[in-house]
């Protein structure tokens, strides 16, 4: 069995969600949201995040990690801080020894939907159906299941690819 942690990135909010990968069967583990202060300076709301995913890993022992890709919009300042924010919450696993799997949010939602532009609606209706158990407790959250998700399917697949790369 393995235990998957799913992150969606953000500075004021970013999603976890935990699942077990059993074969082909999943289950869930745990979810929710951490929190950054917006009223510190841009460090101190990243050493937050960062501080919090590892007490998250921690407590809920994954033995890997999965982290959405940056979704690029027009606002550079945001995309660059959610950048920033997403590199220092991809550390986190990494010191912990975790490999970390980055997934764009269109394979995610292909992978969990089979559409790769489903709606938001479309995919917590199907993180439902997969994780009947889940709580799901925020939107956040509810995407960073998606994440793991996404990633149990995939990681057979990737772990191929990394042999076939090393040889």
């Amino acid at each position: 069995m393995v235990r998957i942690i799913g992150i969606d990135p953000g500075l004021r909010n970013t999603g976890w969600g935990v699942i077990a990968q059993d074969g082909t069967r999943l289950s869930y583990v745990a979810d929710g949201t951490l929190h950054s202060d917006a009223g510190k300076p841009l460090a101190e709301r990243l050493l937050e995040l960062h501080a919090q995913l590892i007490d998250v890993i921690r407590e809920y022992q994954p033995d890997e990690a999965a982290v959405e890709e940056t979704f690029v919009n027009t606002d550079a300042r945001a995309t660059l801080k959610l950048g920033q924010a997403r590199g220092a919450l991809m550390l986190a696993p990494a010191i912990l020894k975790l490999p970390v799997a980055e997934y764009a949010p269109n394979t995610v939602k292909k992978a969990v939907v089979g559409a790769g532009h489903a709606e938001k609606d479309q995919v917590k209706h199907m993180v439902r159906l997969l994780l009947p158990k889940a709580m799901m407790r925020t939107a956040d959250s509810t995407d960073a299941l998606a994440v793991a998700i996404c990633h149990a399917h995939y990681r057979g697949s990737q772990k191929l690819a990394d042999v076939l790369a090393r040889s």
